[in-house]
């Protein structure tokens, strides 16, 4: 039953009252979120960021019947990747460009509304926003301009609102190549590098996590061709962009508790000539040593974003994410070392950000093979024995899976999509390449049902074309080294939704094919069934045992977000943001959608 306060006008609020007598998410319910039957605490679910649900009302047998409940608009058309967050009746989403706004769960009703106001009109990485976090009466969103912003949950009022780096710093287009002297507007080369945030904030224990983006230097460049993704992804030699980081902060005050800056001194670490787990990689290792000492500060603009909310142990007090890839993007001139800790996923104590053990999927990296997808914790059982483990879907196609106390890789998956040249360096003719830069597994959330030892991956086959260029010297300006992953004309693009068995060491248990590469994410429930978007606009269900396609819907924009469910007033729901990604060329909009089961 709601119950309703009089509307107040309000600079930057339409503001409703909140359902009468709604529970206040504090640390214990969420920590408890896994058992939780109603809602959808979390931007993972639960801590372990599993996106399991208990909810078994839409199941195999009765999702055929699966129609539009309500249809929620925000008024903003562009790329949309939020998880919608439900507590008590009360769903609380990001829009494009960091709004943030709370409906009613159950009928779709706005009750109040957030109009981030930006710090700037340039923005280094696009207008999406992967979601809030919830905790102790206050929302969280990190916004495009690289802010952490506090609002009540009751009225959407701001709390507090802090910077979330020391100057202040957000998106900034950098032209001059610092210490060379050149400067890359005069030969037609801009980029830009700078700081915002896209991933959703994770609340633990009293403190907020957030993490920023943007910090390399690139260029993304968009395809002329309709029905096309990204047209080139370009790196320039050179020193640009500055350190990413994940930062903890009080949830009361928005203070700052500690920074673990993504590279750091050192960075050159090992200077291995193969990824941990043996695969060779092309590096040159006597010249990068001998150039060492020329670049010993490349740490200091050596990129590594972070692109989603951590994993919790709450256990041990430990937090697992993500490094993005170095900087300068896909050239290493500049760059000798493994360039830690880019392209590696990271244990850090919750309490004081310090490293417990890190992973570095590919020392060196490339080719842009971010660790983007959000992990995910569960156990499992090797050689009899009950092992806490962490698994992450890769950009490379692999499902890596380590034991969570120490990061000892346990084994990793069959590939879930195809392999090609994976580690080729560039040549000026060109080299087919896949996974491309897109990945395997994006920035897409995985889904995990551990009672069946199955994890669920969304993923793209979208090969790319890697290019090395020189533009000429021109008088006393120097030559300048590109590279370029482009898009290939005709090439093929498809997705894979991928059933992998970890009971099995990661054997294929199934696997879809779709029309479109998958971006967006999945969510698994004891109803059987397995459920992602597709960038032409379909929302489907699938079989969690067989893999067969069960339901479709078409919700008229791309669905390039994860779905989530939860229940209310008795009945189960499936909610889903409907926004499309303009990087990849899937329409675009500005719908949430929930669906559920004939009254």
């Amino acid at each position: 039953m709601m119950r309703f306060s009089k509307m107040l006008l309000l600079p930057l609020f339409w503001v409703l009252a909140a359902p009468a007598g709604a529970d206040p998410v504090t640390h214990d319910r969420l920590t408890a979120a896994r058992a939780d039957t109603s809602n959808w605490l979390i931007h993972g679910r639960d801590y372990a960021n599993q996106r399991f649900s208990p909810l078994d009302q839409i199941n195999t047998g009765s999702v055929k019947g699966l129609a539009p409940k309500w249809i929620y608009q925000t008024g903003v058309s562009a790329t949309f990747q939020t998880t919608p967050l439900v507590a008590d009746g009360i769903m609380y989403l990001s829009a494009p460009f960091s709004h943030v706004i709370a409906i009613n769960a159950e009928t779709g009703r706005e009750l109040w509304r957030y109009e981030h106001k930006r710090k700037t009109e340039k923005l280094c990485c696009g207008p999406a926003n992967r979601g809030v976090a919830i905790g102790n009466g206050l929302v969280f969103v990190s916004t495009v301009d690289a802010r952490l912003v506090a609002l009540d949950a009751a009225t959407g009022n701001v709390a507090w609102d802090v910077s979330l780096t020391d100057g202040g710093e957000v998106a900034t287009e950098d032209k001059r190549a610092r210490g060379e002297g050149n400067t890359l507007s005069d030969r037609g080369i801009t980029g830009s590098t700078g700081v915002g945030s896209a991933a959703a904030p994770l609340f633990f224990d009293g403190l907020v996590f957030a993490g920023i983006t943007g910090v390399g230097y690139g260029l993304h460049l968009d395809s002329a061709r309709p029905g096309m993704p990204l047209g080139a992804v370009i790196g320039v030699a050179g020193r640009y962009g500055r350190p990413g980081f994940l930062a903890a902060y009080d949830a009361k005050t928005g203070a700052k508790v500690w920074q673990f800056d993504t590279t750091q001194e050192g960075w050159e670490g090992e200077f291995r000539d193969t990824t941990p787990d043996g695969v060779k990689l092309p590096r040159d290792i006597p010249a990068e040593k001998a150039a060492a000492a020329k670049f010993k500060d490349a740490w200091k603009f050596g990129g590594g974003s972070v692109w989603h909310a951590p994993a919790v142990d709450t256990e041990r007090g430990l937090i697992f994410f993500g490094i993005g890839n170095p900087s300068p993007q896909s050239i290493d001139d500049t760059r000798p070392g493994d360039n830690l800790y880019a392209s590696s996923l990271v244990a850090l104590e919750a309490k004081t950000g310090k490293l417990v053990w890190h992973y570095q999927q590919i020392p060196h990296d490339l080719w842009g093979y971010d660790v983007a997808s959000p992990p995910t914790l569960f156990d499992v059982t090797v050689d009899g024995a009950t092992v806490p483990a962490v698994g992450q879907a890769s950009k490379l196609g692999w499902y890596y899976v380590h034991d969570r106390r120490d990061g000892k890789l346990l084994f990793k998956s069959e590939a879930f999509v195809p392999q090609a040249n994976l580690f080729a360096r560039p040549s000026p003719e060109g080299v087919d390449v896949a996974p491309g830069a897109g990945g395997g597994s994006n920035w897409s959330p995985t889904s995990i049902d551990e009672k069946a030892g199955l994890a669920y991956v969304a993923a793209m086959h979208l090969p790319m074309r890697y290019v090395i260029r020189e533009i000429p010297a021109d008088g006393d300006k120097p030559a300048i080294k590109t590279s370029a992953f482009q898009t290939i004309d005709g090439g093929e693009k498809w997705g894979t939704l991928t059933a992998i068995d970890l009971k099995a060491g990661g054997r294929i248990a199934w696997q879809q094919k779709t029309d479109d590469p998958l971006l967006g994410g999945v969510l698994a429930t004891a109803g059987g069934l397995v459920i992602t978007g597709e960038g032409k606009g379909d929302l489907s269900a699938f079989d969690a045992k067989s893999g067969e396609r069960l339901w479709s819907f078409n919700c008229g924009a791309g669905v390039n977000a994860p779905p989530v469910t939860y229940a209310v007033g008795g009945k189960q729901l499936i909610a889903v943001a409907a926004g499309g990604n303009q990087l990849f060329g899937f329409r675009q909009g500005g719908a949430v959608i929930a669906f559920g089961l004939p009254d």
